[in-house]
């Protein structure tokens, strides 16, 4: 699935890439889509393809292309504080980025099938809450997953603001999942070979709208036991903060305040301060309206071609000054500046106060 627009040099020309083609309309959806470098999800061997739009899957780990996380992310209306449930969570990468938006007072809940997927999106979360920059620039829900069949969730379980399924959906498990929403409430999933969003306006009233085209493998049927039964799969209950993590929570939103108020003052750019970025311009020509398979998935744009000869990208002669900023750039690039973390560690607290404030992560 993919192929919609062109292969980006790095995640941000990624990002720009599907900005140009409108699958990202928002800042916020662009804001998360660029904190999370889309590569750190793939094994290592694999990387090189990881800012092409495509699909990719190894064994039971799958990610889809980033044109259909665009889309469901823009379709989702992601606010701070929503509950969100991810059916078929696999990578962690989608939860991830939805984090980024819901905020530390969210719900951020997984559902996987596989229980080795689940190990590796777990390594992925402590990876990135570790050695992430934009862990310091967002307020985080941190997800949390969940190893069973997404068709057996217990009756019991609280309703969400927000769920995404991320395989096929048949017909009769519609009302199944529509069921899973709050009132008010948006569902995102793969309809009968159609990327669906549906809003429940009512108890039982509901307001439909078709997406795109898309192909997802099947959702997996459960099994029964022995006695013929199933057994309900029990989300997690919703996470109850302490005190002492709200009092974290607060200083550091308090300290990033101060930060983008002084920085605002000297022209900044907040908690982070990142080099510039110089890039090849290009202009491209892309032939939409045609279909792309990969590993069972199949995606059909739905925005009009404005160039209808080819779907080249052809290079544009820069200005020479911006080619001798760039090689410049290139020597002398610096890390970027986390000031987040130079406040917490001038404090005059004891050290494992400070640690405890950074979330006792490593850069």
């Amino acid at each position: 699935m993919g192929g919609a627009v062109s292969a980006g040099e790095d995640n941000d020309d990624l990002i720009d890439n599907l900005k140009e083609a409108q699958y990202i309309r928002t800042e916020e959806v662009e804001q998360a889509f660029r904190a999370i470098d889309r590569a750190d999800y793939y094994l290592d061997e694999y990387k090189e393809i990881a800012y092409k739009d495509l699909a990719w899957k190894h064994g039971n780990i799958h990610l889809s292309a980033p044109c259909i996380y665009s889309e469901v992310m823009e379709a989702l209306e992601l606010q701070p504080g929503l509950s969100f449930l991810n059916l078929g969570s696999g990578t962690g990468y989608l939860s991830t980025m939805v984090g980024l938006i819901l905020g530390p007072f969210g719900v951020n809940h997984g559902v996987e099938l596989h229980p080795d997927v689940i190990e590796y999106a777990k390594q992925k979360l402590d990876q990135f809450v570790r050695t992430s920059d934009s862990f310091d620039k967002f307020d985080f829900c941190e997800p949390s997953f969940v190893a069973g069949n997404c068709l057996e969730i217990s009756l019991e379980s609280s309703a969400y603001d927000r769920v995404y399924c991320g395989a096929g959906v048949q017909r009769e498990h519609e009302e199944y999942m529509k069921n899973l929403l709050k009132v008010g409430g948006i569902l995102v999933m793969p309809l009968e070979e159609k990327l669906t969003k549906i809003t429940r306006t009512g108890l039982t009233t509901w307001d439909t709208k078709k997406i795109l085209a898309v192909s997802f493998a099947p959702l997996v049927q459960p099994s029964k036991t022995d006695n013929g039964r199933r057994h309900p799969l029990h989300l997690p209950p919703p996470n109850v903060r302490s005190l002492q993590d709200l009092a974290r929570i607060t200083i550091r939103g308090r300290i990033k305040k101060r930060i983008k108020q002084e920085t605002t003052c000297r022209g900044g750019a907040g908690v982070l301060k990142y080099p510039p970025r110089y890039k090849r311009k290009r202009l491209r020509r892309r032939q939409m309206e045609t279909i792309v398979f990969l590993d069972k998935e199949m995606f059909a744009s739905r925005i009009p071609n404005p160039f209808d000869d080819n779907n080249n990208c052809e290079d544009v002669e820069e200005d020479p000054r911006e080619e001798e900023e760039r090689a410049t750039s290139d020597t002398k690039q610096d890390p970027p500046v986390n000031y987040l973390r130079e406040k917490i560690l001038s404090l005059p607290l004891p050290d494992p106060l400070k640690y405890y404030l950074l979330y006792y992560r490593e850069k």
